[in-house]
């Protein structure tokens, strides 16, 4: 389940984005003003930031800055929302450190499909490094191609390859059904309820039954320390 932190001073816009969030799915966690959102960041450390730009005391830009100064919450998300449609003050925030902006007024279905591209961007990246689970001789390497398991190659067709490397970019981590679906075959894609399953028992077959964890009635995780049961 992903988490989303709001920072915005309107209570009523705040209410709004928590209710549809909530509704999507997202563990949602909300402050009125910088100094709060700061805390709640270090304390909880969500996957995405929304941040309002003009807050008073201090503005959207400076928490920005707060944010990726401190290594607790410098590879957080962050995305403003903002009511100016300026040039300057999209380009202040993106040189703070932001990685995109929605302007307001928000409509939720604009907000809810750019956060879940936002994330699956921001996986899809973290996972072209290669990935070494520790003490299993298992590679992962996504810029390559390869999967190396005890210095022999295995080969993947591209949809095995991709799930694969998603779940292994954040052991531990469990991805529901809808997200692996999103982030791996696209938004725009209709496959079959079974497809997920097929090519998980078709990973397990390639890498063995105790790297992917099936967890009942959500999704898969990818286990931290594959050789423990």
């Amino acid at each position: 389940m992903h988490s989303v932190l709001l920072i915005d001073d309107e209570d009523d816009i705040r209410e709004m984005l928590e209710y549809n969030l909530v509704k999507e799915g997202f563990t949602v966690y909300s402050a009125s003003n910088g100094l709060s959102g700061i805390d709640l960041a270090i304390k909880h450390q969500p996957d995405i930031v929304l941040l309002d730009v003009m807050m008073p005391e201090m503005d959207g830009v400076e928490v920005c800055e707060t944010l990726r100064a401190n290594p607790v919450t410098t590879e957080i998300i962050i995305c403003f929302l903002t009511a100016r449609s300026e040039d300057y003050s999209q380009i202040a925030g993106l040189e703070a450190g932001a990685d995109d902006y929605i302007a307001k007024p928000i409509k939720p279905r604009v907000l809810i499909s750019k956060i879940k591209a936002m994330l699956r961007r921001d996986l899809l990246n973290q996972s072209k490094n290669p990935v070494e689970v520790s003490g299993s001789g298992l590679i992962i390497d996504r810029e390559r191609y390869s999967v190396v398991k005890d210095g022999e190659h295995i080969h993947f067709p591209r949809k095995e390859f991709e799930l694969l490397s998603l779940l292994a970019s954040k052991p531990e981590k469990v991805f529901d059904r809808e997200f692996i679906l999103e982030t791996v075959w696209g938004d725009g894609v209709v496959v079959g309820d079974r497809t997920i399953d097929v090519h998980i028992r078709k990973l397990r077959e390639k890498i063995g039954d105790d790297y992917i964890q099936t967890v009942k009635g959500v999704g898969y995780k990818f286990k931290e320390n594959p050789s423990k049961k």
